[in-house]
């Protein structure tokens, strides 16, 4: 993936993000079909899983987790093309939902965020006990950043539960990549698109929960930091959105990870500067960089118009598969 390359009619950064989310193709044939659990969490909460296709306990074949990005589900272009991949190699396939990201609001009073690998554990700990076979990993955007907080957090002991995890997109800086997409054409695109869905969410939440923020602050906020100073850092623990981002960012502990773990990142993805990404002396040996050139935010469409979707997920399912 160190050479993927976007085609000629689908040119920066912007338009390889924007334009695969809304026109690419994410399968060939048949839509991915699942089926959905419910979880209840340790605090009395609870998580919806999509699984693939029919129940199959006691299957000893592979098992390919995804976590998801923000504001995304098992719906999401990038989901729907890591589906396809895995029922044409005959894996398992299940999405674990955040809280709050399945289309119902969750019950506790809090949500998700980029550090939470206390959640990815226990999600995985439960695949960990429902599945015979090897299982394998992949998060998106935020859901790379929290998969490998839990690899980094957990050492040694990660491979109770996983065998290899990929990361795509990860913002691995989040302050660097706050700023990157908080101003010009990021500002204007992303931060408005994510602010609509999160306020929303966060007004609901406070319903559930009254005095839980200022709700004159969060009407005022507009960026995510603003968001994360109110909402995500303090309902979480962190001390404010400075402290979240600190705490919660993979890159300066991507040397603590003892299994192997693949982290691809395009150089010119909008959400975080090729600046910030981290160098080959800056991870530990199980570590894989991959930064190609091209592909956007979790976007590497391929082929002729309208592209498609299916090279990101073959070569990171290839990649985790050598792993197995």
């Amino acid at each position: 993936m160190n050479d993927f390359r976007a085609p000629r009619w689908l040119p920066g950064g912007h338009v390889q993000t924007i334009w695969p989310v809304l026109f690419s193709r994410r399968f060939d044939g048949t839509r991915p079909v699942y089926r959905r659990e419910r979880w209840t969490t340790p605090d009395g909460d609870f998580v919806d899983v999509d699984w693939q296709g029919e129940d199959a306990q006691g299957d000893a074949g592979p098992l390919l987790v995804l976590f998801h990005g923000l504001e995304g589900s098992s719906s999401s272009h990038y989901a729907q093309a890591f589906a396809a991949e895995a029922r044409r190699r005959g894996w398992r396939f299940a999405v674990p939902h955040f809280r709050g990201c399945s289309g119902e609001i969750n019950l506790a009073p809090r949500a998700y965020h980029s550090g939470d690998h206390e959640e990815v554990g226990w999600m995985l700990a439960r695949f960990r006990a429902l599945h015979f076979g090897p299982i394998v990993a992949v998060g998106v955007s935020l859901g790379g950043n929290a998969l490998l907080r839990f690899v980094e957090e957990a050492g040694a002991s990660a491979a109770e539960r996983v065998r290899a995890v990929a990361a795509v997109s990860a913002p691995l800086d989040l302050a660097a990549g706050g700023r990157a997409i908080g101003r010009g054409f990021g500002r204007q695109v992303y931060t408005r698109m994510f602010m609509r869905s999160m306020k929303k969410k966060a007004l609901v939440k406070l319903g559930q929960h009254p005095g839980l923020f200022d709700v004159r602050a969060m009407r005022a906020a507009r960026d995510l930091r603003d968001f994360d100073e109110i909402f995500t850092g303090p309902l979480h623990g962190f001390a404010g959105a400075d402290d979240y981002y600190a705490r919660s960012s993979a890159k300066a502990q991507l040397h603590r990870i003892r299994i192997p773990a693949l982290v691809l990142n395009a150089r010119n993805d909008p959400f975080l500067p090729a600046s910030a990404l981290p160098r080959p002396g800056e991870v530990g040996p199980c570590v894989t960089l991959w930064q190609p050139a091209h592909g956007g935010h979790v976007g590497f469409a391929d082929g002729r118009w309208p592209g498609h979707l299916q090279t990101l997920p073959g070569r990171v399912a290839g990649w985790l598969g050598d792993h197995l």
